[in-house]
């Protein structure tokens, strides 16, 4: 018997991987809490609010933490509880991968390193389908928290630092949540490359810009919201993820000029400070 709870956060996108499997995240404070318990027998239980949740991307990653021998002789028991809404570019998928192979890795692996822990999600998303590029930069940015700029591609992260902590992330989550055609991201594979490149130099606000203009002409969001909350004091404005949520990253004092920038469209608002929080498991 044994019971493990770990804590992972969200992230906002800065350059959306799709086109050119290189990306850039950045850390915020919604939370995803994953308690692992075992018992003598076998099989995997999900208990969670959540019924959007991908139980094969979870069944997955505990079978990259899990050996097939201690899945024979223990029964696993999953409980979930996430702040992140699901399905709108916020990570609650690479954050719910990650807390569960933490989790699983506290009990069964405890000598697994960060590494090996994060590529359990990452990959246990590949093989479920969840995520097209495994979605290695919203992992390290729900793991270690503040910016990561990442070669999804190679698995490697190549500029990461914290976060300034007096921002936070104002995020639109529509009502509507249509989103638009991924795959035509890739028109605009050279405009995403420079918006990576300017994130790899810290260059992160002008990366998010660009990126917020390009994604939101390419998956239905209007792309002139992105320049009316830069005008009100966004440092960086974009969709997130494949969308269809926008977040614009500000200094609390803009709060109610962005917030008011949103309110004309149909939806709800969620404020969310920035994370530099590292992913944490403990025993319970």
């Amino acid at each position: 018997m044994a019971k493990a709870k770990a804590t992972v956060h969200g992230a906002v996108s800065l350059v959306n991987a799709i086109a050119n499997h290189k990306g850039a995240t950045l850390g915020i404070e919604l939370k995803v809490e994953a308690t692992v318990e075992t018992s003598p027998g076998k099989g995997i239980s999900i208990q969670s609010e959540n019924k959007s949740l991908s139980s094969r991307l979870i069944n997955k990653t505990i079978e990259k933490i899990v050996s097939k021998k201690d899945l024979e002789q223990n029964k696993i028991i999953i409980t979930l509880d996430s702040e992140i809404p699901t399905g709108y570019g916020l990570k609650s998928s690479s954050a719910i991968s990650s807390a569960v192979a933490l989790a699983c890795a506290k009990i069964f692996k405890p000598k697994f390193t960060d590494q090996q822990i994060l590529l359990a999600g990452v990959d246990a998303s590949i093989e479920s389908k969840v995520s097209i590029t495994g979605a290695y930069d919203d992992a390290c940015s729900c793991y270690y928290g503040g910016f990561n700029v990442t070669d999804n591609a190679k698995k490697k992260r190549i500029q990461f630092e914290k976060g300034p902590s007096n921002l936070i992330a104002v995020i639109f989550i529509p009502k509507n949540r249509k989103r638009g055609n991924l795959k035509k991201l890739k028109i605009l594979s050279s405009i995403f490359e420079n918006a990576w490149e300017l994130a790899r130099k810290a260059n992160y606000w002008d990366a998010m810009i660009i990126n917020g203009l390009a994604t939101a002409s390419i998956l239905n969001s209007d792309s002139k919201i992105i320049t009316e909350l830069i005008e009100k004091g966004a440092l960086g404005a974009s969709v997130s993820g494949n969308g269809p949520s926008i977040a614009a990253v500000t200094k609390k004092e803009n709060e109610t000029a962005i917030k008011k920038v949103f309110s004309t469209l149909e939806g709800n608002i969620i404020v969310s400070k920035i994370s530099n929080k590292k992913a944490e498991v403990h025993e319970v």
